[in-house]
């Protein structure tokens, strides 16, 4: 059940194997997602198998929803596995703010968080000097520390705890120019800050353990790397092509380098920046978002119980070890469009505008399954150029007006491809996951109001 199995044919290394019930592996059928993860499953030293998630779609080179390990001998790192957008993640803060006081306070609120967290295609925000930037590119969310922007004790709540160890700087100037006035941004596309209600408990020990209870407020925030990791991954794949003479490449768009290369070892070093400027990016906005809620509620964040449960990263190559076939091995993992999961943080699975979203758990299977990996979200089945093509804008604002949901969005035609219908079924893409033993539910949230990049 959920398991589809495809078996290792030509050119292939491993087998792959799709995670998904039988409507989405239809829906992933009807583009090139299988495609992709087939040739995927034929780059150099990849370990076990090419992994599909139940949201995953067609991307770009990897399909998005896309995991693959590779081992540290043989093995290599894809930019295409990783995306354009490095370190896209999400982050769930807790408040103690009542559905009652947030009702009476919507529309400020609202208002509050457009005017602090600037979105949309070339949103800007702080302005950093060469030096500053680099610190940001070292230190992550450290330096959001350093600002006074989120307690130490928070940097728990990320990977890495907020900054990935970084040996020598490899990112370029026009990626850096790209860079120094979007931290704090939010960015356009899928991006989106959203405050949530907590509508159902699965599992009370594990909400008790973060601290949430059924009807609290929280806020769930999607954004990453912004222009910096969009041109780091365009320099590497440029680089890589120009540099690399391949004799085995199935797909231009999944060019790669030898991890013991040192182009391969730039690029590593100059993603993981990236990773640490999203961390920034994500803390800073946190910190305008707790800006927004004292303005509004005229009290300090503190006192208003508002707190960081969570950051992740779902667009990701990082060196982790993992069990396979009963032997412990260093691997460096691709996660594009996958989330990672951790056994003592919960991780966050977004849903569509105006769908609920999830707070999961670490299933038994994560490990033995997908290399302790899940969905991401609930993964595209339409195109942006169609939705804008075939769905109204007025109607898709009527029916969120229906739900009591509250939008704002940086352009309509932003809002019109992120309409709820564009994408697949939230619910299914977690029965999938939890039904495979991947994931445990902890909690169910449901959206109150929302802004879109």
């Amino acid at each position: 059940m959920y398991l589809n199995n495809i078996k290792k044919t030509g050119n292939m290394r491993v087998p792959a194997v799709v995670y998904a019930s039988d409507k989405l592996y239809s829906l992933m059928k009807q583009d090139k997602t299988i495609y992709q993860l087939k040739n995927v499953a034929t780059l150099p030293g990849i370990v076990k198998h090419a992994l599909a998630m139940p949201d995953a779609h067609q991307g770009y080179g990897f399909p998005i929803g896309g995991v693959a390990a590779f081992n540290m001998d043989e093995g290599i790192v894809s930019p295409g596995g990783v995306g354009y957008d490095i370190s896209c993640g999400m982050e769930y803060i807790k408040t103690g703010i009542s559905k009652e006081d947030l009702e009476r306070n919507k529309k400020q609120l609202l208002d509050a968080l457009v005017k602090k967290v600037p979105a949309g295609i070339g949103s800007s925000c702080n302005v950093l000097s060469r030096d500053e930037l680099d610190e940001v590119l070292f230190k992550g969310a450290k330096y959001s520390v350093k600002m006074d922007y989120m307690d130490k004790k928070e940097l728990r709540y990320f990977d890495d705890n907020g900054c990935i160890d970084i040996k020598e700087d490899y990112v370029s100037d026009k990626a850096k120019k790209r860079g120094k006035n979007q931290l704090g941004s939010l960015g356009s596309g899928n991006h989106f800050c959203e405050v949530q209600q907590v509508d159902k408990i699965f599992d009370k020990k594990e909400a008790d353990s973060i601290g949430i209870n059924e009807g609290n407020i929280g806020i769930m925030l999607h954004c990453g790397s912004r222009g910096l990791g969009h041109q780091i991954a365009s320099d590497y794949m440029k680089r890589m092509e120009d540099e690399i003479a391949y004799t085995d490449l199935v797909d231009r768009e999944l060019v790669y380098a030898h991890l013991d290369s040192q182009i391969g070892e730039e690029y590593l070093c100059a993603m993981h920046e990236a990773v640490n400027y999203a961390y920034a990016n994500r803390s800073f906005i946190y910190y305008h978002i707790k800006q927004a809620f004292e303005e509004v509620f005229d009290n300090s964040a503190d006192a208003l119980g508002i707190k960081l449960v969570r950051d992740i990263s779902h667009n990701i190559a990082r060196i982790e070890k993992h069990r396979v076939d009963g032997k412990m091995m260093k691997l460096c993992v691709h996660r594009k469009g996958a989330t990672f999961l951790r056994d003592d943080l919960p991780a966050i699975i977004p849903g569509s505008m105006g769908t609920a979203s999830y707070l999961l758990s670490k299933g038994e299977k994560a490990e033995e399954l997908s290399f302790s990996s899940t969905a991401h979200g609930a993964g595209r089945v339409m195109s942006r150029s169609k939705a804008k093509k075939t769905l109204d804008g007025k109607k898709i604002s009527e029916e969120l007006d229906k739900k009591n949901i509250s939008v704002h969005s940086a352009s309509r035609a932003g809002f019109i491809e992120e309409a709820p219908e564009v994408y697949k079924d939230i619910e299914e893409v977690i029965d999938v996951s939890c039904g495979l033993g991947i994931t445990e539910r902890i909690a169910r949230v449901k959206p109150i109001l929302s802004m879109k990049g």
